[in-house]
């Protein structure tokens, strides 16, 4: 956004003496009387101002005006003002997450493979934001405080297996240990957890709130804090915890392994979501439960609480001149020296005539 303005634009009017100017000098002409041999005793030129020296010094006093009127560019420059959230995701990884009600590309998929990419893409969405993550099975455990690093976390994510924890579904832990996680990184408390983690301290001036993204399938059977403890403590906080539910209702297929790990077959087990709370936990705290019994349902959740959860930047435009005016000075300067000596030199060269 650049553009060119003159500041003292009045000073244009000048240009219209100029025409007045050179018609005076050009009705002036020459000197009536012509003194044969002057030459000899006068050095100083008599003859007009020629052609060649008056469009110089003409161009001289144009450029000369237009130094007066003060040209500039005028250099636009938007300063984006940039606001983000601090965001826990609480993740479940208990056993009952390895149950294979989703398909992809017709491909049965655990509950865990289905989030996985969706999580992903939600941070890749949200790069003005500190993302954090909390997993929790029969205890919770803070992968990542929020950070701005999102490809790091990204690769945790992608790592993360189920049965590396003691198995059950700590639900109120996961989403208390969330909390805290929050309330650190908003006292610049964090320690540095991996690669780019935790770094910064949010202040109100920079930080637009805060929010949980809960996922499980499951009902709390585990931990010390109950679901509605936590949801009590968030909603003192004014933090809002948006809760899904994943999986299909009634049962789905788990599969059996072998002592070396290898799948051989299929059993079936029933849902055991607690629906009813995780609705409560939303409510009492100003989020939203997402029913995801799909991988499909599962994305349309995340790009709900993601289009809902969403800050609006907004730009303010600055103006910087950048000054002309000692270019044109300096031109009209110079054309008006080259007329002057052009005139000189050919008045020189008519007296050695």
């Amino acid at each position: 956004m650049n553009d060119l303005s003159l500041q003292y634009p009045g000073w244009l009017a000048l240009l219209l003496l100029l025409p007045l100017v050179a018609w005076w000098r050009w009705r002036r002409g020459a000197n009536a009387m012509v003194v044969p041999y002057v030459a000899t005793w006068c050095r100083l030129p008599i003859n007009p101002l020629s052609n060649q020296a008056a469009v110089f010094t003409m161009l001289g006093l144009v450029l000369g005006v237009v130094a007066l009127s003060r040209p500039q560019v005028l250099e636009g420059h938007n300063e984006v003002l940039k606001q983000g959230y601090d965001i826990m995701l609480a993740i479940d990884l208990s056993g009952s997450m390895l149950a294979e009600d989703y398909e992809r590309d017709g491909q049965r998929i655990n509950r865990l493979e289905a989030i996985k990419p969706v999580i992903q893409a939600f941070m890749a969405d949200r790069p003005d934001d500190r993302i954090g993550l909390i997993v929790f099975a029969g205890r919770a455990y803070t992968l990542a405080p929020p950070t701005f690093d999102h490809g790091w976390l990204t690769r945790q994510t992608q790592k993360l297996r189920i049965g590396i924890m003691e198995d059950g579904t700590a639900i109120g832990d996961g989403l208390g240990m969330a909390l805290a996680r929050l309330d650190h990184s908003r006292d610049g408390d964090d320690d540095e957890e991996g690669a780019g983690a935790g770094e910064g301290k949010a202040t109100e001036q920079d930080d637009a709130g805060a929010f949980v993204v809960l996922l499980t399938d499951g009902a709390n059977n585990a931990g010390a804090l109950k679901p509605m403890q936590a949801a009590d403590i968030a909603e003192a906080r004014g933090i809002p915890v948006y809760t899904i539910g994943a999986g299909r209702a009634g049962t789905a297929p788990f599969p059996i392994f072998d002592s070396a790990g290898n799948k051989t077959g299929y059993r079936r087990i029933v849902s055991d979501l607690d629906e009813g709370t995780l609705r409560q936990v939303a409510t009492r705290t100003g989020g939203e439960f997402y029913r995801a019994d799909s991988a499909d349902t599962v994305k349309a959740a995340f790009a709900a609480i993601d289009a809902s959860q969403k800050v609006s930047f907004t730009a303010r435009a600055h103006l910087r001149a950048r000054e002309l005016f000692t270019w044109f000075l300096g031109a009209s300067v110079g054309l008006i020296v080259v007329g002057a000596w052009t005139a000189r030199a050919g008045g020189t060269k008519e007296d050695m005539a």
